[in-house]
């Protein structure tokens, strides 16, 4: 009997024959936390007994959700995390160097890899063909110190993706349509397994889009076959050597099998306070926008700047709306200098922060007011999730933001493209 993805990557990394439902231990190829968690995981690392790092070169740490720092606390934060990182051997990322889930695939996720992170978007590493997912501080600790760590093999979902994206509809329409059908606890502990023509065809940035939001449906992964389209974007990164093909077997069994045409799709939004509460971003017309933000581990890559750059060039965001952007890496911002990307967003009047993850968890760089609106490119509108409770968070893709930073009101990007 055939494997799916989930079941081909846990076979080969515990060494037995791993199927749904059963319980493996399996090497894990890289294993990080960031500065929101990584604090933790050090101190349990260092409570737990262990004296070294099972594998320095495979053990990451990155300062990006408070990046700069916004307060002494933070800072001293910082500060452990540089240290644990110049004692133990780690690779450490620092301010400025960008968003952790951008960077693992950018640099250190590999293909038929199993990768752990203390950070629930740690799935964004599913887009190149990872078994990637988030744990809490304790199990990474306990991952730093062994180097491995064990799985429920999750039971799959097969996710058939056909047709061609229609004007001003993206990766992020689709994933919100998914999420919305089958539910913020559709596929819980479930790994989403994406396939079929549109897929086939997609971008890297637009898989990573996708695997970066499985979890919101409580996937315990979101995978994609490591294609040649997986191939080129790794040569790209000078990592052409990392590349392997991976591909579940045709005989595979599924839980379920979802099949969804990206031709009937429209731009779609996410309104608050939950992923799955969603509506079409025509029926939101009239939606007053105070704040639109740009960037984060879903759509901060340079493709997504590439769209909202070519909306908003020659344009003015609305006098009664903010426009925060916020590139996922050092990498993004130079290509999007270079390209003139940077220019026509500055000349739009958005501000531009540092690589990171900006406004999105709301420790700082775009904290919204009481009663506040914004529309975000993010992965979460849960009430408070951009530090106010007393705000509304609406998520759409880079296309609806940079519409709705021109009207000032939620828009379809039909209407301004």
């Amino acid at each position: 009997m055939g494997k799916t993805l989930a079941e081909k990557i846990l076979s080969q990394k515990s060494g037995s024959d791993a199927r749904a439902g059963s319980i493996v231990v399996a090497e894990v190829a890289l294993v990080f936390a960031q500065d929101t968690t990584g604090p933790l995981t050090v101190t349990q690392f260092q409570a737990s007994g262990f004296q070294n790092l099972a594998n320095p070169n495979k053990t990451a740490l990155f300062l990006d959700h408070a990046a700069p720092s916004p307060n002494y606390r933070l800072s001293s934060e910082h500060i452990l995390l540089r240290q644990f990182a110049q004692q133990t051997g780690c690779l450490i990322f620092d301010i400025g160097d960008g968003i952790c889930h951008q960077l693992v695939a950018e640099s250190l996720a590999k293909p038929g890899d199993v990768v752990i992170g203390a950070d629930s978007h740690t799935v964004t590493a599913g887009g190149l063909g990872a078994f990637a997912t988030g744990m809490g501080s304790s199990d990474v600790a306990v991952a730093f110190g062994l180097g491995k760590t064990w799985f429920r093999v999750p039971e799959s979902i097969k996710v058939v993706v056909s047709g061609n994206f229609v004007e001003g509809v993206y990766a992020k329409d689709l994933i919100l349509h998914l999420i919305g059908n089958i539910g913020a606890n559709g596929a819980t502990y479930r790994a989403l397994e994406f396939s079929g023509d549109t897929v086939d065809r997609m971008s890297m940035s637009q898989r990573f889009t996708i695997a970066n939001m499985a979890v919101e449906a409580g996937a315990k992964a979101g995978l994609f076959p490591a294609d040649n389209i997986t191939k080129d974007y790794l040569i790209s990164q000078g990592r052409g050597n990392h590349y392997q093909p991976v591909f579940p077997d045709a005989d595979a069994t599924y839980e379920q099998i979802i099949n969804i045409n990206v031709a009937e799709l429209e731009p779609t939004v996410s309104k608050p306070n939950t992923v799955d509460n969603i509506a079409l971003a025509g029926e939101l017309k009239g939606t007053k926008i105070q704040q639109v933000f740009i960037g984060t581990c879903t759509n901060g890559r340079l493709e997504d700047l590439a769209v909202a750059a070519n909306i908003l060039k020659g344009k003015k965001r609305h006098p009664d709306t903010r426009l925060i952007v916020a590139p996922a890496s050092r990498q993004v911002l130079l290509a999007a200098i270079e390209a003139g990307y940077i220019q026509s967003l500055i000349e739009a009047e958005a501000v531009i922060l540092p690589p990171g993850c900006g406004a999105c968890l709301g420790l700082h760089q775009g904290v919204l007011g009481d009663g506040e609106s914004c529309l975000s490119t993010a992965n979460r509108n849960f009430k408070g999730r951009m530090g106010n409770p007393q705000a509304s968070i609406y998520l759409g893709s880079p296309a609806t933001a940079a519409a709705t930073a021109i009207t000032g009101e939620i828009t379809d990007p039909r209407e301004v493209i």
